[in-house]
């Protein structure tokens, strides 16, 4: 395996590769000299990723919500390119919801993805990095995390758990020699963000968020949220006393 010589290149996984800010992840690492795994479920693009950087990137297709699939999928990463030096888990989806019409079961396919997905990979790569006392994890997350805003409220939730199951792991991690960040970003055009109906204020480029991810991640920092102005402005909203909040969502209820 790779892993016995010391010169290799370093690797690092990606799911939810085949668009959006996956994409862009990959193609970054790729670019600064890494070895990259990419995984979603879209094989097809994954190969089109891979073809645009032959040699540097290898397409993995993967479910994440199935465990047994992500633990064979990590473990054949692991064969064929060496042990994980980085991991970043991109893979979720957005959906919407509505209190008129209120779908538990679109609220499961999101917590089944967006955090089950992400507890199944962590649940893969923990194990050896913990074994070799070293990696690094990347968790992306959502500023949506924050605050509850209305249409968002199962999106949100998902987002909120895995910033409230990072900040959990984190010391513990950080004592087994692993690097923790959990990932915020505000609104990135992506083809999730491209459904939305109403104003999406600070948009970047998948592009400007990989360059951020990339920069936060090489830095070792715990959070990395971007842009800032969409931090700043979502930071502030959730120091806000809860009267002064719920006025200012209060005017994001759409009229029906």
């Amino acid at each position: 395996m790779a892993e016995k010589n010391p010169d290799r290149r370093k690797v690092a996984w990606v799911t939810g590769a085949s668009s959006g800010i996956g994409r862009a992840l990959s193609l970054r690492l790729a670019d600064d000299g890494w070895q990259v795994a990419i995984s979603a479920r879209g094989g097809e693009a994954l190969a089109e990723i891979a073809g645009q950087r032959p040699g540097r990137i290898h397409s993995f297709p993967l479910d994440v919500t199935d465990l047994d699939a992500v633990k064979a999928t990590c473990a054949a990463i692991r064969e064929a390119m060496g042990s994980l030096d980085r991991a970043v888990f991109c893979a979720g989806t957005y959906k919407r919801d509505s209190i008129s019409h209120f779908d538990s079961a679109a609220f499961k396919t999101m917590v089944d993805l967006n955090i089950m997905g992400t507890a199944h990979c962590l649940e893969a790569v923990l194990p050896d990095m913990i074994a070799r006392g070293k990696g690094q994890i990347g968790v992306v997350s959502s500023v949506a995390g924050y605050n509850g805003l209305p249409g968002g409220g199962f999106y949100g939730a998902t987002k909120a758990a895995l910033i409230n199951l990072c900040e959990a792991l984190y010391p513990g991690l950080q004592a087994k020699g692993i690097d923790l960040s959990i990932i915020n970003p505000g609104f990135v055009a992506t083809p999730l963000t491209a459904k939305n109906d109403f104003p999406m204020p600070f948009m970047i480029s998948p592009e400007e968020a990989a360059d951020s991810i990339a920069s936060g991640l090489d830095a070792k920092r715990y959070e990395i949220i971007f842009p800032w102005k969409m931090a700043l402005s979502i930071r502030f909203l959730h120091r806000l006393p809860q009267s002064l909040r719920f006025a200012i969502t209060r005017r994001m209820l759409r009229k029906s």
